[in-house]
């Protein structure tokens, strides 16, 4: 199991961390256009190999996309950040032209690869792959309702003073602060509704808190996040790459699904060897139907930024 990631920078190095440490892929590939950084990342981890476990090989290189060929899962990574105030929306100029370049050479080497797009605005780079590589939908999926559920999980066991393993929640929806819906009313403790232990208020201010980890973490780092990033992907590379038919919820191309068509956003799918096996269609109430709308709404404008 071959594994590239683009990007060498905090959040691709973090992947790249997570997913050798779980000892599941035989090579991972760190690429970045800045000379010897991938290479320096690569080596620094390797030295961890013998401290943390794991035989895993990592490789770094600098633009080399023949390195790259093989690989049977893609992680797209690269782009500018965020910084304090600025909106994912924001990065979409200087991103959609990252990420089709990136997207192309990766096909080019890698024709079975499925792809994972990490790079913001997430939906909007995920929808930009899926017009421009043609590839059967599948095989493109987009990371970030699988953060945000984490950062929901997060917020949850907070406001219940419970460890985190107690907790199950989802978000999903578009990956922007006002686009996420996490889905308070199915969020459960160990099978029982969390509206059994809190406040409508409380409850309230957790989906808020949510909406907003990104940018909360942002204003603290003064940069985007990277551990939790890094640790998402990881999770989803391991649900494809073992064939775990795992639930997360994912950006995908919506074609009829919830109402929706020609739009990738956050809804819950099963992961597999073929990628994304399943669209799952919640039973969502008319309220939540609202949000969906609304949220759909948002990315559609994005989207229309596109030069596709």
């Amino acid at each position: 199991m071959k594994v590239t990631v683009v990007g060498a920078g905090a959040v691709g190095a973090s992947c790249a961390e997570y997913i050798a440490i779980k000892n599941f892929a035989s090579e991972v590939v760190i690429l970045d256009i800045k000379e010897g950084y991938a290479e320096g990342k690569a080596m620094d981890l390797m030295q961890t190999a013998s401290l943390n476990g794991f035989d895993t090989k990592i490789v770094g290189v600098t633009n080399d996309y023949s390195k790259t060929a093989g690989s049977d899962i893609v992680v797209i990574t690269s782009g500018i950040p965020r910084k304090p105030g600025m909106t994912r929306e924001e990065l979409i100029g200087i991103n959609a032209g990252i990420v089709k370049t990136v997207s192309a050479n990766l096909i080019e080497h890698s024709p079975k690869a499925i792809i994972i797009v990490v790079s913001n605005p997430m939906d909007t780079m995920t929808y930009l792959v899926h017009k421009t590589t043609g590839l059967p939908k599948n095989r493109i999926i987009g990371m970030g309702g699988a953060l945000d559920s984490a950062r929901f999980k997060y917020r949850l066991a907070e406001a219940l003073g419970a460890p985190i393993s107690d907790v199950d929640g989802m978000v999903i929806g578009g990956h922007s602060d006002k686009g996420m819906i996490p889905l308070t009313r199915m969020a459960t403790r160990n099978s029982v509704p969390v509206t059994e232990y809190l406040s409508e208020e409380r409850l309230t201010r957790v989906m808020e808190d949510t909406k907003v980890g990104g940018a909360t973490l942002t204003k603290l780092l003064g940069t985007s996040a990277w551990y939790a990033p890094g640790a998402a992907v990881s999770g989803l590379v391991q649900a494809i790459a073992n064939d775990q038919k795992k639930m997360f919820p994912c950006s995908t191309l919506l074609e009829g699904e919830y109402g929706l068509n020609d739009i990738c956003i956050g809804v819950p799918v099963v992961l597999g060897r073929n990628g994304i096996e399943k669209i799952i269609e919640l039973n969502l109430t008319e309220a939540e139907k609202e949000h969906m709308l609304t949220s759909s709404e948002g990315v559609r404008k994005t989207n229309g930024l596109l030069d596709v």
